[in-house]
């Protein structure tokens, strides 16, 4: 008896001891801690002003159809569609938006706390974060049936995994590269980020096993994915259209009497002149050279004669394309926001206090129309706005938003991650190459950017998931060198016990400067 009641006691105690914790922890990062529950209410404002989600006209529909009705889709990849089937027996796509708004405010945490980690002052740390916990559009992403707000907190809850600690055990990089696997089915703009963390653990030197992991892990998903896609279409990939795509891509400057089209494909030619083309993202939709395309666009031999011709356009014209690539990265440091690629794209961006525009009755996936697949996985009523939450998150989203400038500046800021800049003799001077973990964020950030431009077209949608590593970058920029030696790089116990005692190296830490 008297256990028992000591038991009991204690119990009640120890519940004391973890609120006293959190307590603590709240108080040391105070400045975060308002950041992140004004993220939070900002949020909230969302969930109340539109209950249920908003719609990206054709995606959307897609995603939904394709989770009611498990299949891959020739067009886009649907591991996003997974997430949804997973959330289906509740009904709810407003349990969908407040997944997705709870995702945004975790990638804050990650971000401040890799920052904290690698000892940046908390003020700086707190303001990488404002750029995902107050930009209205990444807010407006979070709300949106759509695959990239999955992708990008994905994608970033793997590199927290990577850079959490400078030898992260296998199993760590195992369920890093699983989940980056799985980034890679929600959205095939992120395809070369696996290769990065690869050669980051190459880098890193973390031995075979981590290697092995890495690879494995971000193999498994995209195996499963490609197999599944065959058993469907007949062919061992994950969509048929990466050659619609670079079609599109090159539809802005491809000029036929500059290059020489391959055998049989000179009907491709783009006969409208070059300052008559509208935007790659637009265009590609309503050239009639697309739909003459024997099979179909994203039929297996449409898609290889747009992916032929693409590349030959690519390698005919390398100035211009690259001239087409430039102009994407511009768009996204534009002080301005253009209607780009169309007007209708970049309306579905934004909060708007009219009720959301009821879906065609089309079908998109076999088995249902948008209207029906919409009803019966939500459930809930189509389009309503509450006001005047609505007034309040469509007027905030048009003034607090990362400007393109600002975003420049975060880029910018980015490159101090590469190179350390320490003070002697009273003098700035440049030490050596900062260590990988520094490197990591700064080149995802560039790759994230530059690759959808390359292979597709800029859309102000695909700079969002830059930010959380553009902002990671930023923040190392500022981390301060370390005053005790690195971990030992023996893994043996005698090298263990050669370590600093009590002292644990973060992986985003920095080395001394030469």
């Amino acid at each position: 008896m008297q256990n028992e009641v000591a038991g009991a006691s204690a119990a009640p105690a120890g519940r004391v001891s973890r609120s006293a914790r959190l307590g603590a922890l709240i108080r040391v990062n105070w400045l975060f801690s308002i950041a992140l529950a004004g993220g939070a209410i900002v949020r909230l404002v969302a969930v109340l002003g539109y209950p249920g989600a908003l719609w990206f006209q054709g995606d959307t529909y897609v995603y939904i159809g394709a989770a009611l009705r498990l299949q891959p889709n020739k067009s886009k990849t649907t591991g996003y569609s997974l997430y949804l089937k997973a959330l289906e027996p509740f009904h709810s796509f407003t349990l969908v938006t407040i997944t997705q708004h709870l995702m945004g405010l975790a990638m804050a945490v990650m971000l401040y706390a890799l920052l904290r980690r690698a000892r940046v002052r908390g003020w700086i740390a707190t303001l990488a974060t404002v750029p995902i916990l107050f930009n209205g559009f990444e807010i407006q992403l979070e709300h949106m049936v759509m695959a990239d707000l999955l992708f990008e907190f994905c994608m970033f809850a793997a590199a927290t995994l990577l850079l959490w600690s400078r030898r992260p055990s296998w199993r760590n990089v195992l369920i890093a590269g699983l989940i980056t696997g799985y980034a890679c089915t929600i959205w095939s703009g992120g395809l070369l980020l696996p290769v990065i963390f690869v050669l980051f653990v190459l880098w890193r030197r973390m031995g075979w096993r981590p290697l092995a992991a890495i690879v494995a892990g971000c193999a498994i998903p995209l195996v499963a994915y490609a197999t599944w896609f065959h058993a469907v279409w007949g062919n061992f990939a994950m969509t048929n259209s990466e050659g619609f795509y670079l079609y599109g891509r090159t539809s802005s400057f491809s000029d036929c009497t500059k290059f020489t089209p391959p055998a049989g494909l000179s009907y491709l030619c783009v006969t409208t002149p070059l300052d008559k083309r509208t935007p790659p993202g637009a265009l590609v939709w309503h050239l009639k050279q697309v739909h003459e395309v024997p099979g179909g666009p994203v039929s297996i031999e449409g898609n290889k004669d747009l992916r032929k011709f693409a590349l030959a356009a690519m390698e005919g014209q390398p100035l211009s394309y690259a001239h087409a690539v430039v102009k994407g990265v511009v768009l996204s440091v534009d002080w301005k926001r253009y209607d780009y690629p169309s007007y209708g794209t970049v309306y579905d961006y934004y909060f708007h206090t009219k009720p959301i525009w009821v879906p065609p009755d089309h079908t998109w996936i076999k088995g249902g129309t948008a209207t029906q697949d919409i009803r019966s996985y939500g459930h809930q009523g189509i389009g309503r706005t509450v006001k005047p939450f609505d007034q309040l998150m469509s007027g905030y989203q048009r003034v607090f938003y990362l400007y393109g400038p600002l975003f420049g500046v975060i880029l910018f800021l980015g490159l101090g991650s590469l190179v350390r800049v320490y003070r002697r003799a009273g003098h700035l001077r440049l030490g050596r190459w900062r260590d990988g973990p520094s490197k990591m964020p700064f080149v995802c950030a560039l790759v994230l950017l530059i690759f959808p431009i390359m292979v597709a077209d800029f859309d102000y949608r695909y700079v969002l998931p830059v930010v959380p590593f553009a902002c990671l970058a930023a923040g190392l920029a500022f981390s301060s060198p370390s005053s005790r030696p690195e971990p030992s790089e023996d893994p043996s116990p005698e090298g263990a016990a050669a370590e600093v005692p009590g002292h644990t190296e973060a992986g985003v830490t920095t080395s001394q400067p030469s």
